[in-house]
């Protein structure tokens, strides 16, 4: 506490962002354009090569065998008829496993990654049902997987927890996230409760949800040696690379986890055990192996989001003035990884209260670990949340937009910090005009025939973060081309694209003399695509890598050159080289100074420095999510009209790719609000709908029209002047949805999915 409150009395120069970043006054350059990806003509040419498209000599195919029982030891394994089987070169049990270390959980160490923390088919013991304990290699996917069908197991099982309810019956304890208690009382909430003229006290539930990305989770991985190549679909290369070597004992250098391309992550293309098992098999067999989770290992090895019990509790004045904000409840958590879904993330910064209590217990489930899902906390949280503040509103006869402008702060309502940047109002007046809010009627007062029509709105809310360990590479070549390298991530976001753009601009060169290259742990940086804190990390880590090269390129220059004299700050990119920032004239050819210096290329490296800025001031994104439902008066069916997301995200990039993020993780927020929900027998503790015909997630008939706007105000102290986006869009949705169907139909519903048979 008392290194964050130096940091936040520092002078702003000496902060991260403390000096705006030039590229923000820069308004006809590349940033703000919207550029087509710049991967899209290789993904539809099927040129794009994802993890379990590399075809290596000698590869053998894995299937995964997991276990039916929860809880318990493997007792008998009958593998005669698999190895007898067609192709089958090896079967790999806890008996021949080669030995594997324990990974250390992610944010545990700098480069940690691991989701589960148990040892991987190291034993007989058996943690939950799915947990994987065969793999079979054949010759053939087809052969591997028949040859694993025939593995026959027989258990020792033990009493285990699987009912969220007997879980919290057993005790709970306060949830933690990178040990940081997820506790806090400010002020006195019961007495503020007790006096205000106006309260809502209401508790809401959300269920299980599993991961569902379009490529399935995978990897090729070979052995040299004691060298080990991971052809991965990964968010997080260097910290995969790291972690895989210290589960084989080996050295970081001697693991390299490459990932070009990944068909969508949302927080679970992480380390998870196949990959480790993969290397494992390969390792044993001594062939380059191939293992790609069938859609229903997914569900069994890869973590989603656990279920919540949630209390909001808000308490008013008659002008709408909250005296009390509480946001308490339970989360269920795997013993295994003390990972809950953070639910009270959004109650930290969204509204001022004059008091403030939040809460997370957790209750241990003997089940597979949770894990990051997209916006992880917030996609639920606001759910309650903007649903209590709905509720709040339509008992005080007030406008629920007004109700949360009321409540707006004026510093954050936790730290006191003052905002980087913040105009949420301007994203709800903009986006209340657009969607004509103005034409919401009273509750059930709309109908078209036997269809009811209601308008919902909520906030999005997100923060802006950056982690430690961002670096870049910067080469420059003679031909006036710079190659820039960073151990970053393209998942579908637009990555190459967008910070292609920002290159561009910082060098003043044209696009095509820009290569960006990333998704390779052997190239520097330590950056997670995940959090909406990619494009930070990769902006701070680009700058402090320009600032090298500009350094080096002004003593290459000398005093022969319109450029002697100058610093570091007093010049900037323009027109293939570098000129004076005030005196433009003043400049010299990038080619030209390599030229003199005799060199081919100029190669240097950066490293972004510590994300103080996210205690210096007060960083977050807002938006206004709007939506339009019809529900059937006769068969309680839902179909969504319209939504309108208008956001507060800072500088907006790339319009185009960020058009798509913004509307992607609306899609999400609609399976989220009406039909995302991991069927989980309480009897097996086993997931029940492992598939895409069971778990039912959006398709092209239940997504409306989405439109979206922005504010597109700079952020002064973010890098390009842009805050991420890609988890923002999932927020608020859940309750735009709620509230909208409330509106349509007098009906309120507290517990996710919102489903028909809720409103029967």
């Amino acid at each position: 506490m008392a290194m964050m409150k130096a940091v936040q009395l520092a002078p702003d120069s000496f902060i991260p962002g403390g000096r705006p970043d030039p590229l923000i006054r820069e308004q006809h350059g590349n940033i703000g354009k919207p550029l087509s990806r710049l991967d899209g003509p290789l993904k539809v040419r099927g040129a794009a090569p994802f993890a379990a498209e590399f075809p290596l000599d000698g590869m053998l195919y894995a299937s995964v065998a997991f276990s039916s029982v929860v809880k318990g030891r493997i007792s008998r394994i009958d593998a005669a008829a698999t190895e007898a089987a067609p192709g089958v070169t090896l079967v790999m049990t806890h008996l021949n496993a080669p030995k594997m270390a324990v990974v250390p959980l992610i944010k545990t160490q700098p480069k940690a990654a691991g989701n589960i923390d148990l040892p991987i088919m190291q034993d007989d013991r058996v943690h939950w049902s799915g947990q994987p304990i065969a793999v079979v290699l054949a010759r053939t996917q087809e052969q591997a997987d028949h040859a694993r069908s025939l593995l026959r197991f027989e258990y020792e099982t033990e009493a285990s927890v699987t009912s969220f309810a007997e879980a919290k019956a057993q005790g709970t304890e306060t949830g933690q996230i990178g040990g940081r208690p997820l506790k806090m009382e400010r002020g006195d909430t019961d007495k503020a409760l007790a006096a205000a003229p106006y309260k809502v006290d209401i508790s809401y539930t959300s269920p299980r949800q599993n991961h569902n990305a379009i490529e399935l989770h995978a990897c090729t991985v070979a052995w040299d040696g004691d060298t080990l190549h991971v052809h991965d679909a990964s968010q997080l290369v260097a910290h995969s690379a790291w972690s895989l070597a210290h589960a084989f004992g080996i050295a970081e250098e001697q693991v390299r986890v490459t990932s070009p391309f990944v068909g969508g992550g949302f927080g679970g293309k992480c380390l998870w055990w196949h990959q480790m098992l993969a290397a494992a098999a390969a390792k044993l067999s001594g062939h380059p192996v191939r293992l790609m989770l069938s859609r229903e290992g997914v569900y069994r090895i890869v973590g989603g989001r656990g279920p919540t019990e949630q209390r909001v509790a808000i308490a008013a004045q008659a002008d709408g003035t909250f005296d009390a904000l509480v946001h308490t409840g339970t989360a269920a958590i795997s013993p295994h990884n003390p990972m809950p879904e953070p639910f009270i993330l959004p109650v930290m910064s969204a509204y001022a209260s004059g008091s403030l209590k939040f809460d997370l217990e957790v209750a241990y489930v003997d089940t597979l670990a949770n894990t990051f899902m997209r916006a992880p906390g917030e996609a639920v949280g606001t759910f309650a949340l903007e649903s209590a503040i709905d509720e709040l509103a339509v008992k005080m006869g007030m406008d629920p937009i007004e109700l949360r402008l009321k409540n707006e702060p004026e510093t954050d309502p936790l730290t006191g910090a003052p905002p980087s940047q913040r105009d949420t109002k301007k994203a709800y007046r903009d986006g209340a005009e657009r969607f004509g809010w103005s034409q919401r009627g009273a509750p059930g007062s709309r109908r078209e025939g036997e269809w009811q029509i209601g308008m919902g709105v909520a906030t999005a809310t997100y923060p802006y973060y950056r982690e430690p360990g961002g670096a870049a590479r910067m080469t420059l070549s003679r031909d006036g081309g710079v190659t820039v390298e960073i151990a970053a991530h393209e998942m579908g976001m637009g990555t190459m694209t967008a910070h292609t753009q920002v290159i561009a601009d910082r060098l003043g060169l044209p696009l095509d003399k820009v290569d960006f290259r990333y998704g390779d742990s052997f190239q520097p940086g330590v950056v997670r695509g995940a959090g909406a804190q990619q494009t930070a990390s990769i902006g701070f880590s680009v700058i402090a890598a320009h600032r090298e090269l500009v350094v080096e390129l002004l003593k290459l220059a000398g005093n022969d050159t319109p450029l002697a004299g100058l610093t570091a700050d007093e010049v900037g990119g323009f027109n293939g080289g570098l000129a004076k920032l005030d005196e433009p004239g003043r400049h010299e050819s990038y080619a030209s100074i390599l030229a003199r210096a005799q060199l081919d290329e100029l190669v240097v490296e950066g490293t972004a420095p510590p994300p103080l800025e996210l205690q210096h001031w007060s960083m977050h994104s807002h938006g206004a999510m709007f939506c339009e439902v019809a529900v059937n008066a006769v068969t309680a069916e839902i179909r969504v009209r319209r939504f309108l997301g208008s956001f507060d995200c800072g500088r907006i990039l790339n319009p185009k790719t960020a058009s798509s993020q913004f509307r992607g993780g609306i899609i999400m927020g609609l399976g989220l609000a009406l039909m995302e929900e991991t069927q989980f027998d309480e009897r097996l503790g086993r997931i029940m709908n492992p598939s895409l015909a069971e778990y039912h997630i959006p398709v092209h008939m239940d997504v409306p029209e989405i439109e979206v706007i922005w504010t597109d105000i700079p952020d002064p102290h973010a890098p390009m002047g842009a805050r991420g986006i890609g988890e923002i869009g999932i927020t608020g949705v859940g309750a735009a949805v709620a509230n909208a169907v409330f509106n349509a139909t007098g009906r309120r519903i507290r517990d996710l999915p919102i489903t028909l048979d809720k409103l029967l």
